[in-house]
């Protein structure tokens, strides 16, 4: 997506402060953080080198590789000045090297069978699987009595589409503003992975057009893949659960995942499941 390696550079020197890498802040500046000059004398590249990089127009012939992008060592150097962590750096290198010309339309993405078992057999726990833009591929029983899959049009099974665009997010989810803003990051993640991707860009456009809140978000370039931790939901039938959740790589399969919530045993969350599981088996 356009502009993405220097407003993500950008961003990304804001937040180092000069003392922080060893430099004198001279005063008040008139931006945060690091100076573009100053993140090229810490990476050891030149300034015009590292000026065309984060406009976008790629640095000259020295630098570049045999398949004429920006060296490793080039954008390790850069990620060490600014500190990137692992999720960042691996997006820096998917942004820095853009694929040319625009993906054409795919069909959706299936699951296997032997995914959809896998699902169906964790009775007690509600697991989905996610694709590349986050879109809702399969589910189990419990996954939908909680989160009402089926009772979604296929086009808009979405998480980041449902966090900000359907009202009713903002009940389900306690802690909204944390909720939405995992939701951009890992959008992100998928961003820089498809940066030619159209259906992607134009959910971007989407989210930005439907929800105020989107677009600052989406203009803070957080990068972060949302592989476990716990989130709040308020079911209207069940109650406020407190769900912890592992997020793992379907073998075989580039962008799918499969999102497990794992309460603990013997919680007032596990037994409310339950119930809500039995509720969801023997009828409405």
């Amino acid at each position: 997506m356009d502009g993405d390696i220097g407003d993500f550079l950008r961003s990304r020197r804001a937040r180092i402060r000069p003392e922080e890498v060893g430099l004198a802040s001279h005063g008040r500046r008139r931006v945060p953080g690091l100076r573009r000059e100053e993140v090229a004398q810490l990476a050891g590249v030149s300034v015009d080198y590292y000026i065309r990089l984060e406009q976008g127009r790629g640095p000259g012939s020295p630098s570049r590789t045999q398949s004429g992008g920006v060296s490793d060592a080039v954008l390790d150097a850069i990620a060490r000045v600014l500190r990137l962590d692992d999720t960042e750096h691996t997006y820096l290198r998917t942004v820095a090297r853009p694929r040319r010309g625009k993906k054409d339309r795919t069909p959706a993405p299936r699951v296997r069978p032997g995914v959809q078992v896998l699902l169906d057999g964790m009775d007690r726990m509600p697991a989905f699987v996610l694709g590349p833009r986050m879109d809702v591929l399969a589910w189990n029983t419990l996954a939908d009595a909680l989160s009402g899959f089926s009772l979604m049009p296929a086009a808009v099974r979405n998480i980041p589409r449902h966090v900000f665009l359907d009202p009713a997010s903002r009940d389900l989810y306690p802690e909204w503003t944390d909720v939405a803003a995992q939701a951009v990051a890992n959008l992100r993640v998928g961003s820089g992975r498809h940066g030619d991707d159209t259906e992607l860009a134009a959910l971007v456009a989407e989210l930005s057009v439907g929800c105020a809140e989107f677009g600052p978000m989406w203009a803070d370039h957080e990068v972060k893949e949302c592989a476990y931790g716990v989130k709040r939901i308020r079911h209207p039938a069940a109650g406020l659960l407190t769900l912890p959740y592992e997020t793992l790589a379907v073998p075989g399969e580039v962008d799918q995942t499969v999102v497990v919530y794992t309460p603990e045993p013997g919680s007032e969350t596990a037994e409310r499941l339950a119930l809500l599981g039995g509720w969801a088996t023997t009828g409405p």
